[in-house]
């Protein structure tokens, strides 16, 4: 019965809500793949890179979308040169369409949720400054449990992520937290404590610890915007006291890694969740790792799905695997 009433419930969503902003008509051939296309265009601004994501052909895509907007009625999108916008109506509709495809995607979770949950592939999500440290202990873990789950790996930064779970196209998150989104479960796993990584040479080697207003006197290398971890760094430095110093100098790199190697250069210095160099540093001669003061600094990581995923062994699975891989600096969420 539960797997009737989801289909019920997707097909009210798709034809009754979505005609409260256009009017449909009768012989419309809408199906599930042109709101994935559309989604993929919204969310990617671009016909050749949303094309990709969907593995289809650009001319595909685009003959698709056109024909969706000819059935609605009205333009879903604002076509300019290398560059592709949404409407105000485009907006509401593509929001629908997430919604409408989640509602569909139960269906096959409820059947599935019903024969074995811990059969068939799950859909993982994980931000950039997680995924390199924690899935070579992680990925094990869970296949010795469940070695009838393989699992589908996505990294991303979180608000993309957040929007493939919602659209049902991932079935859980590992993120940083806080995360609060309606519809949405989170589940705190375990705490990571920050370091700080400095060259070989540097005069803070001979210190047992560093003060967070420290920081504010160094070169400081950062990942760029869109990335959860430069905020929880900045927000750090914010909280020194002195964070309005005027001489701050912040430069960039595109990933943990990319940051390791230009602090072993001696470019500056850098914040690093243990994780990402507890273990590495320990065998580089250019690079030295020091704690911070007491309060250590920390970011909480925890696992994020949608309130109505019906796997919950799968849940409870990757939770265990995720304490079991027991990572450098860590330890379980109080």
């Amino acid at each position: 019965m539960r797997i009737f009433a989801a289909i019920a419930n997707a097909r009210a969503v798709l034809s009754v809500n979505l005609t409260k902003q256009v009017w449909m008509r009768d012989n419309s051939a809408m199906t599930l793949t042109d709101l994935r296309y559309i989604i993929a265009l919204a969310r990617e601004h671009h016909f050749g890179r949303a094309a990709e994501k969907c593995n289809v052909s650009q001319p595909t895509l685009s003959v698709a979308v056109k024909k969706l907007e000819e059935e609605l009625g009205v333009a879903l999108f604002e076509r300019g040169i290398g560059d592709v916008r949404v409407t105000a109506i485009g907006e509401q509709i593509v929001a629908q369409a997430a919604q409408t495809l989640a509602e569909a995607a139960r269906v096959t979770e409820l059947a599935q949720a019903g024969k074995d949950p811990l059969a068939g592939a799950l859909r993982l999500g994980v931000i950039y400054t997680i995924a390199p440290y924690l899935l070579p202990a992680l990925v094990p873990r869970v296949k010795a449990a469940a070695p009838k789950m393989p699992l589908i790996i996505s990294e991303g930064f979180t608000h993309l992520l957040i929007e493939r779970l919602k659209a049902a196209e991932l079935d859980v998150l590992i993120l940083a937290l806080p995360v609060s989104e309606p519809g949405l479960v989170v589940q705190p796993v375990y705490d990571e404590a920050f370091r700080a990584l400095v060259p070989a040479t540097h005069p803070w080697v001979k210190l047992k610890s560093i003060a967070p207003s420290q920081l504010l006197g160094e070169p400081l290398l950062m990942l760029g915007a869109g990335n959860c971890f430069r905020d929880q760094v900045l927000d750090l430095c914010a909280h020194s006291g002195s964070a309005e110093s005027p001489g701050m100098q912040l430069l960039e790199g595109s990933s943990l890694e990319t940051i390791r190697h230009m602090v072993a250069s001696g470019v500056g210095i850098t914040v690093m969740p243990t994780s990402s160099v507890d273990t590495i540093a320990k065998s580089d001669r250019l690079l030295k790792v020091r704690p911070f003061d007491e309060p250590t600094p920390t970011r909480r990581i925890g696992l994020v799905w949608r309130s109505s995923f019906p796997r919950h062994k799968a849940i409870d699975v990757m939770r265990k695997a995720l304490l079991d891989s027991d990572l450098p600096g860590t330890r379980r969420a109080g």
